[in-house]
Order: C-alpha cells, then sequence, then structure tokens
C-alpha cells in the first residue's frame, strides 16, 4: 500500500484501502464454491479458527445461526461432534496452524466437508479441504494478520447477504433469531 495515498491523520482510509485492495483479488468461482455449500439445507455447520481468525469465524458463526443455519463453534462446551453431512469452515491465514489442522483431518475422517479460508491455499489445510477460499494478503501495513481475518469477516458477511437475499423476510427472520438477553 501506497502510504502517500493517506493523510496520516486518517488510518481508517490507509485500512479501508488495504480491504478494498484485496477483495478486488477475490477469486469469484472459488467464493461461488462457498455459497453452494451454505444453500444445502439442513446441515449441520462447525465453525473454528484459533486466535483472531477464530474471533472473526464466531462472528460469522452467528451471522449463520441468523440465518437459520444450525450453529457451532468447536471448542464450546455445547458443541457436538462432526459427523458424516456436516460441515467445517476454518479460518486459518496460514494453512498450518496444528489444531485446525488436527480438526480438518478429524472432521474429512467423519465425512464431514471441509470449507478452508486461508491466504496459503498450497498449505496443508488447503490440501485437506473440499473448498478453499483464498484471501490472497501480500503486503499490508497493519500489524500481524488484521487485514487476513478483517476481511474474512467481510467475505462470510457477503456469503450471508448472498444467500438472504434468497430468504423471503430475510431480515425479520435474522432479527427474531438475534439475541434477546441483553
Amino acid at each position: 500500500m501506497d502510504q502517500l495515498e493517506t493523510p496520516p491523520a486518517r488510518p481508517w482510509l490507509a485500512v479501508g484501502q488495504e480491504i478494498t485492495g484485496l477483495l478486488e483479488r477475490i477469486d469469484p468461482a472459488a467464493f461461488a464454491r462457498v455459497v453452494g455449500a451454505f444453500e444445502r439445507q439442513g446441515r449441520r455447520w462447525f465453525f473454528s479458527g484459533q486466535g483472531r481468525s477464530g474471533l472473526s469465524a464466531q462472528m460469522a458463526a452467528m451471522r449463520f445461526m441468523h440465518i437459520g443455519h444450525q450453529v457451532h463453534f468447536l471448542g464450546e462446551v455445547t458443541a457436538p461432534s462432526v459427523r458424516a453431512g456436516d460441515g467445517l469452515l476454518i479460518i486459518s491465514g496460514s494453512g498450518q496452524t496444528p489444531v485446525s489442522v488436527g480438526f480438518a483431518e478429524i472432521a474429512k475422517a467423519e465425512g464431514a466437508e471441509v470449507i478452508a479460508l486461508t491466504h496459503k491455499p498450497q498449505s496443508k489445510l488447503a490440501g485437506i479441504a473440499d473448498i478453499v477460499l483464498p484471501v490472497p494478503v501480500e503486503t499490508t501495513a497493519q500489524f500481524g494478520g488484521s487485514l487476513f481475518e478483517q476481511t474474512c469477516l467481510i467475505l462470510l458477511d457477503a456469503v450471508i447477504l448472498d444467500l438472504a437475499s434468497r430468504i423471503p423476510n430475510a431480515h425479520k427472520l435474522m432479527w427474531h433469531r438475534h439475541t434477546n438477553m441483553q
């Protein structure tokens, strides 16, 4: 990113430019495969990621619950076992995180479909996954994996937007499923 494009007093524009630039490089066919996997009705979905990737996965899982999917986050005490016919979505920048790779291996052995969002499409996780949505982070002015994690959340919100466009009264249904314990 060219630091000269954004005045230093407005760093939020620099973040926005990075996200926009990355979103422009997303493979539409890979995105469509993710949407297609979530169109299958009646499937249980499990989400996972470690660290901040896990936080992005948790936020996305909530939205998928809002549109009516049966969703669990791995590691939560109420998450049941992953079995054949289920789906597992994992967010991992490196695609090498041992816990994430282990979860993918177990899910595949059980007959679940695995989706991976990673910026390393040649990684071990990507090799296990049935569907890979590459998030091609190259350089960033932000610390650590921030650009990757932000973009993954936006991409999964875009999947929700796509799916919700085919659900009658989607926003009304989503508000009905939104927590009322706040």
